[in-house]
């Protein structure tokens, strides 16, 4: 509360300076609100920022060149969404966008070179996918391109060095799939490429410093969650075996570390983390999270720490959403808490926008078998 003094003459300059501050601080505020709430907050949390437009999980969030996020698909309150939208880290805001021909979910989201989205695969809900589509930033709207030689979803897709897109393994109905194959966005076709020694789907997809991709663990038909890795070289189109992680996971995350080591955590409810040393081809394991999760998203900062936020504890049915979030230090090799988000969830997206800033998206959250599909968005300020 300001408090006014009894003689104005000999205070004036003082009341006029207060009244100054106290005009831009509401003007400020109400910016804010306008803005979605896009305001930084203290290092090491969470602010709130606008809401999606539309509630989903399972979606894609790509970066454009422009610093804004595209985020498009993944399952809404009732079904599968075709439906995209934009993120303006100015405003905090999200508007919609051009819906893409085909409703998906589980299907993956490329920034290429010349700037478009390629948009690969999914499930539509009746059927796993095979179509592929490009999205223009110029003009916001989505235009088929060549479809892929297999459906499939649960995939992965990496931007190699030459600009060419690597897709590889997921599923085709019940079945995990060993094909790879190459998008090349000057004919707009795909060729098949090398099959990976392991049939797989749900792995992580790392393009690694060599210009080689590390694929690591996922699940199949016939040997369940698995531990092996292998190495994709563009050069010569061939997979090969490399060393195994010390457990066998999916639904884990990957991160290209700044020493060019990959650290690989979670995964099934697991707290564990490991890293890949690419010169000698083996894992080590380094220490535990501090809350086993699985769903998380994990996100490298401009400092070189690794963010791990929300995702999920326990086994269904007994299981729930998290809002805890955690920040791995390669320095030490040791997991330290951070702030919590201000909703659980998990199966949402992380970003790590040009600011250095993190915006988290959508997801569900609850627990048991009661989830709810969400439309929240915030910003992490390291």
């Amino acid at each position: 509360m300001i408090r006014l003094n009894a003689n104005p003459l000999k205070k004036g300059h003082r009341l006029v300076s207060l009244a100054l501050f106290a005009i831009g601080l509401i003007a400020s505020t109400v910016a804010a609100l306008a803005a979605g709430g896009a305001r930084a907050g203290g290092s090491g949390t969470w602010a709130k920022t606008g809401s999606l437009t539309t509630a989903r999980d399972f979606h894609t969030a790509t970066l454009l060149q422009n610093g804004e996020v595209l985020v498009a698909g993944g399952i809404g309150t009732s079904d599968r969404l075709s439906s995209a939208e934009l993120y303006d880290p100015a405003h905090g805001k999200w508007r919609a966008t051009g819906n893409m021909n085909h409703a998906r979910d589980g299907h993956t989201g490329t920034l290429l070179n010349n700037g478009q989205v390629l948009v690969a695969g999914g499930t539509d809900g009746g059927a796993d996918l095979a179509s592929v589509e490009l999205y223009n930033t110029g003009t916001g709207s989505w235009t088929f391109t060549g479809s892929m030689s297999s459906p499939r979803n649960a995939h992965t897709a990496t931007l190699l060095a030459s600009g060419e897109v690597l897709v590889a393994g997921g599923i085709n109905f019940i079945t995990a799939l060993s094909s790879s194959e190459l998008y090349n966005p000057s004919t707009g076709n795909w060729t098949k490429t090398g099959d990976l020694n392991v049939v797989r789907d749900s792995q992580t997809a790392t393009l690694l410093p060599s210009g080689q991709v590390l694929v690591a663990g996922g699940t199949n038909n016939t040997s369940g969650v698995l531990n092996s890795a292998e190495l994709f070289n563009p050069a010569t189109g061939k997979w090969t075996s490399t060393g195994s992680m010390n457990t066998a996971r999916s639904g884990h995350t990957a991160t290209l570390l700044q020493n060019g080591q990959v650290l690989v955590a979670g995964g099934d409810s697991f707290g564990t983390a490991e890293l890949y040393n690419p010169p000698t081809g083996t894992w080590t394991a380094t220490s535990s999270m501090n809350t086993a999760r699985s769903g998380n998203t994990a996100t490298l900062l401009g400092n070189g720490k690794v963010l791990a936020a929300g995702g999920f504890f326990g086994v269904y049915p007994v299981n729930h959403s998290l809002s805890s979030a955690e920040l791995y230090d390669p320095a030490t090799g040791v997991w330290t808490t951070t702030g919590s988000m201000n909703t659980s969830r998990g199966f949402h997206t992380a970003t790590l926008l040009p600011n250095g800033q993190v915006v988290v998206a959508g997801g569900f959250s609850g627990s048991g078998r009661t989830f709810t599909v969400i439309a929240s968005g915030e910003l992490y300020t390291p």
